[in-house]
């Protein structure tokens, strides 16, 4: 695999954004399950070690940029329905759940139900599930305009004299100037090595009804269908059925040490599938490949690695990722309103799933998909 600064620039903030963004939410949700101490260190190891091995290894059988994830959506959706069931219960619903992921992608369903995704609605919800990280990137100003304005000037020099390493530029300018201002504390970390500890699961209709079949759908849709519309927008084409067979298998495997789910990454996928990381799409693949590699790390660290992207101050992790979207966010618009037939249902999409509602436990992602496919319908028919 070749050593490219942007590769691995792109694999370290898919990984920084996916963890500060929500790691705290696995925390809270292993401790409303009833997890002590040693068990919540698992989870983060069993996540890290989960997301790792499956993006390396399916990114170099494929050579396409495929990034997995822990479902946040499904985080939350733990936090609020952990309470009533014991650990072990909460367990044997991960491993169900990740049964029915495994399922789907066998017998190819939810590959049927993509092909007649029309390109431009893939691309509207895109833009959408993505246009909030570049909202962020300016609500920054207010609080601390040193850090936005010497981060946009690191991004117009970058794409002005390196454009292949804007974002290495940003990064390093953006932990130097924090650092200079004491806000950057590394050196109050201590890595200690995690380890898996097993839970026997149990099984129960309450647990398949209350926690299997809600994490189940929530994966599905705010999670996998945006991960594969990313995937497409970009100019892949792997094969569906078959990733979203091996995050079930990932996930049925390793359930029992706390991998409460594994599915496709949407936002965090789109960093390291920009031009900035390879002008050449068949050569973007090393970036993902660098985040498993990163993923791999934090999960040998576990708890620790908590610690490590709490010293990244959140003002910097929002600039930093906003500006590594810009250009994903651009050219998602470009490629939802070109064309006329399909303007109408794709800007329905777009506005639906940049909303950030939640109805009936399912993503605006979603919401904003399927309304939009009945007004392309509702077109076709009229037409």
């Amino acid at each position: 695999m070749p050593l490219a600064l942007p590769h691995l620039a792109a694999g370290l903030i898919a990984v920084l954004v996916g963890y500060t963004s929500s790691v705290v939410l696995i925390i809270q949700a292993a401790t409303v399950a009833g997890a002590d101490a040693a068990q919540v260190s698992s989870w983060l190891w069993t996540l890290g070690i989960g997301m790792g091995v499956s993006c390396i290894g399916l990114s170099l059988y494929y050579r396409v940029p495929v990034l997995t994830a822990w479902s946040t959506p499904g985080a939350a959706l733990l936090i609020t329905s952990l309470g009533n069931f014991s650990l072990a219960e909460a367990i044997g619903a991960f491993a169900i759940s990740s049964l029915l992921i495994t399922l789907c992608g066998i017998s190819g369903w939810f590959d049927r139900l993509m092909r007649h995704i029309p390109a431009p609605l893939a691309a509207a919800m895109l833009a959408g599930v993505l246009l909030r990280f570049g909202l962020d990137l300016f609500k920054v100003a207010p609080q601390d305009p040193l850090l936005l304005g010497t981060l946009l000037a690191a991004f117009l020099i970058g794409r002005h004299c390196l454009p292949r390493y804007t974002m290495v530029l940003v990064l390093v300018t953006g932990m130097l100037l924090c650092t200079l201002r004491g806000e950057l504390q590394l050196s109050s970390v201590s890595w200690q090595l995690s380890s898996p500890v097993w839970t026997t699961p149990t099984f129960s209709l309450d647990a398949l009804l209350g926690i299997a079949l809600p994490l189940f759908i929530v994966t599905m849709t705010s999670q996998n269908m945006p991960g594969i519309a990313i995937l497409r927008a970009h100019g892949y084409q792997p094969a569906t059925s078959s990733l979203i067979t091996w995050t079930g298998l990932t996930g049925l495997l390793l359930a029992p040490f706390g991998g409460y789910t594994f599915n496709l990454a949407a936002i965090t996928a789109a960093i390291c599938m920009g031009k900035e990381v390879d002008p050449d799409a068949n050569r973007r693949w090393p970036a993902a490949v660098w985040a498993g590699c990163f993923y791999l790390l934090t999960g040998c660290f576990g708890a620790t690695v908590v610690a490590l992207f709490s010293a990244f101050p959140n003002a910097l992790v929002t600039c930093v990722a906003g500006l590594a979207l810009l250009g994903t966010i651009g050219s998602s618009l470009q490629g939802a309103l070109q064309q006329d037939e399909e303007r109408e249902a794709a800007l329905l999409t777009f506005i639906i799933t940049a909303s950030g509602i939640t109805l009936l436990g399912i993503g605006s992602a979603c919401w904003g998909l399927l309304i939009g496919i009945v007004l392309h319908q509702v077109n076709r028919l009229r037409g």
